[in-house]
Parts: C-alpha cells; sequence; structure tokens
C-alpha cells in the first residue's frame, strides 16, 4: 500500500510540474522576440527543466504502479491514458532539445495536463488482470500504440500553432470557424472533468441490472443522473431520476450519459467564455503562437509523423494482429477498436501521401495534423467507450 501511495503522489507531482512549466514557458514565449532568440531565455530553460522533473516523476509513476500491480500499467482507461499523456510528453521533451521551440510546449503541456486530469475521472483501483489481457503481448502491443498516438499527437500540436500563427481570426472564414471548433473540443473535455468532479464531490449514485450484449444479466452504477438506460434496464435505487431513452445492447448506456452531460457543460462553460470575450475563443490564445517560427512547426509536425506512424504501424497493427491470432485464433476480425486503427493508418497513410506526392506543406498540412489526431481521440473515447465490442474492458 505505501508504493501504491508513492505511485499516486508521484502522478499528483508530475501534473503539478507540468502546470507550473506551463507558466514558464508562457514567459519564455513572452519574453522573446521570436523563437530563434529563445537559446538565452532564462524562463524557457527553468521550463524545460521542472518539464524534465515532472517527466521523471510521471515515469516514477508509471514503475511504481507497474511493480505494485504485477503486470504494464496500461490495462484500463485510467493507465492507458496516464501512459499515453507520459509518452506525449517525452515526445515533446525530445523534439524541444532538437528544435529549441517553447511555442510547442505552451500548447503541449497544457494538452497534457487535460489528458490527465480527464484519466483522474476513471477507476483507479489496482485489479488483477482478466484472462482476456493476461499475456506479454499487453505489455508489447499497447506500449508501442500509446508511443506512436503520442508522436503524432505532437504533430497535432505543432499543426495547431502553426494555424493560431497564420490564420486570420479578424474575419469571418471557414479556416476560422474549424480552428475554433477545434478549441470548442478541448472546452468539452475541459467541461467532462468538471461535470465529473461536481457529481462525484456530491456523492451521486444510482444503481440499476440489466442485460448485456451476450444475453447475461448484470448490474451498473451511474454517478451522473441517468440520460440513457442500459439494455432493459430496472432501476435499483429508489427516488432517483430514470433515464429518458433505453439503448440497445452494443450501446454503453452509462458511458453515453457521461458523454451527453460532458457535452452540456461543455457548451455553457463554451458560451460564458464567448460571452465574456465577445470573440471567439481562438483569438485568446492566438498572440501565445504569434511569435512561433511557422516552417519550424511545418517541419516539426511533417517530423512527428515520419516517426510517429512506423511506430503506431507496429503497436496497433502488426503487433495488434499476432495477439488477435493467439487470443481469437485470427488477425483480423471486424471490432470497433480495430476498423478505427485501421481508419487511422489509412488517413497517416493519405497524409505522408500527400505531403511527398502532392506538396501539401503548410496549412494544409496543419490541417491534416489535427484532424489526425481527432481521429485518435475518437477511437480513444467514443470508440472504446460507448460502442461494445471486444476490447470494451479496456
Amino acid at each position: 500500500m505505501e508504493l501504491a501511495s508513492l505511485s499516486a503522489n508521484l502522478l499528483l507531482i508530475s501534473f503539478v510540474a507540468y502546470f507550473v512549466a506551463t507558466l514558464f514557458f508562457g514567459g519564455a514565449v513572452k519574453g522573446t522576440k521570436s523563437e530563434a532568440s529563445y537559446k538565452s531565455n532564462r524562463w524557457g530553460k527553468i521550463a524545460i527543466v521542472i518539464t524534465s522533473i515532472g517527466f521523471v516523476s510521471h515515469v516514477g509513476f508509471f514503475i511504481t504502479r507497474w511493480i505494485v500491480s504485477g503486470h504494464a500499467p496500461v490495462s484500463n482507461m485510467f493507465e492507458f491514458i496516464t501512459a499515453f499523456a507520459m509518452m506525449l510528453v517525452g515526445a515533446f521533451i525530445l523534439l524541444f532539445y532538437l528544435y529549441r521551440t517553447p511555442s510547442l510546449g505552451l500548447f503541449a503541456l497544457p494538452i497534457a495536463i487535460i489528458i490527465i486530469a480527464y484519466a483522474s475521472m476513471f477507476p483507479r483501483d489496482i485489479a488483477p488482470l482478466i484472462p482476456a489481457l493476461q499475456s506479454y503481448w499487453l505489455t508489447v502491443h499497447v506500449i508501442t500504440a500509446a508511443l506512436g498516438e503520442a508522436i503524432l499527437a505532437i504533430s497535432a500540436i505543432a499543426g495547431l500553432v502553426y494555424l493560431l500563427k497564420n490564420v486570420d481570426l479578424t474575419k469571418k472564414s471557414k479556416q476560422r470557424f474549424w480552428l475554433e471548433s477545434i478549441i470548442f473540443t478541448l472546452i468539452l473535455v475541459f467541461g467532462f472533468v468538471l461535470s465529473s468532479t461536481t457529481f462525484t464531490i456530491t456523492g451521486y449514485e444510482a444503481k440499476f441490472s440489466f442485460i448485456d450484449k451476450n444475453d447475461n444479466p448484470a448490474q451498473i452504477v451511474y454517478n451522473y443522473p441517468p440520460l440513457f438506460g442500459m439494455n432493459e434496464y430496472e432501476s435499483l435505487t429508489p427516488d432517483t431520476m430514470k433515464p429518458f431513452a433505453e439503448m440497445p445492447a452494443i450501446v454503453n448506456a452509462k458511458t453515453l450519459t457521461t458523454f451527453v452531460w460532458s457535452l452540456l457543460v461543455g457548451i455553457v462553460l463554451y458560451l460564458i467564455i464567448r460571452i465574456i470575450l465577445r470573440r471567439p475563443v481562438a483569438t485568446m490564445l492566438q498572440p501565445f503562437a504569434k511569435k512561433a517560427n511557422s516552417k519550424l512547426m511545418d517541419e516539426i509536425g511533417y517530423r512527428a509523423v515520419l516517426i510517429g506512424f512506423p511506430v503506431f504501424t507496429l503497436g496497433a497493427l502488426i503487433f495488434a494482429m499476432i495477439w488477435a491470432h493467439e487470443a481469437w485464433s485470427r488477425f483480423w476480425g471486424w471490432d470497433p477498436k480495430e476498423v478505427w486503427a485501421l481508419i487511422t493508418w489509412l488517413f497517416y497513410a493519405a497524409f505522408l501521401h500527400l505531403r511527398l506526392s502532392r506538396g501539401w506543406e503548410g496549412e494544409k498540412s496543419a490541417w491534416l495534423a489535427v484532424i489526425g489526431f481527432i481521429i485518435i481521440m475518437f477511437n480513444l473515447l467514443a470508440v472504446n467507450l460507448i460502442i461494445a465490442g471486444l476490447h470494451s474492458y479496456a
């Protein structure tokens, strides 16, 4: 238990370190005339040191949890998402030392912070592996896939910085609309964290029985007021809100309820910010990207895909198929997770094709990188949590 407590504290230390480092990266960006003049900036040097301390602490969390659980800590949503955030920060640190760009850190670290905050909303208990996951391929497949996705995420962050610098937000355009939509999506994630924390503090619970996708009776506990009911549900908690609609067995109605609540809270939060600012929220972030080097961001985005794509291919497809053959005696099925992994792979293959053969550089490349990250997040959130499949235990 002492090691488990240490593990939790290490994650908290990394979270705080990333937050503090973000402030220093902000000082570095504000205190330089351009990215080229960064090297003599002390704020940036302090920021990367604090980021490195946070990353070491994050790795310590990963290792200690591995020791406590006896297996690689990537077997559930909390473990996988925190590991994903760790790898994202690690990829950023590597690229930072190669390119020395504080603008990237100013956007990468807040996204890592949001990801960790999102992970904290899932159960953090350490439990024995279910039989389907008792394989060394859990470590090989999941860690490699997460590393590939983390590197690809850096490409999207570089693309976002590029777009914030180069899209004219003073005029109505398709570019401004879609850039604002990206910021809106980030606010929705924050809405999830805010709504989940609120209902957790209030201690809300509603218990239901239902029939799962295998026609077996089961029970589930909602931590949000239930908007959608599980298949053939019956309430086991008196005087609680009744769901508005019953979902088929293939849909996880509890997760759908969480998603809709998060959407509602996120929309309200976004509208409040818009009313206060009286302008697109993206304009609030644009000044932090103004000093970024556009060519450098374009190069970082491209190189991140060059590195992340083969790593993702290895982990999410090749290793996954080998494990699938061992576990289910077939290399490929049409499980939702497998399908979306293939869609992700095809998208980034198209990205490289368009970049290399059609010359899609600059703004076009930046948009593709951001869209790719949205696909990765959809695969991680919607496919894992809402659509029932062979990977639903994750």
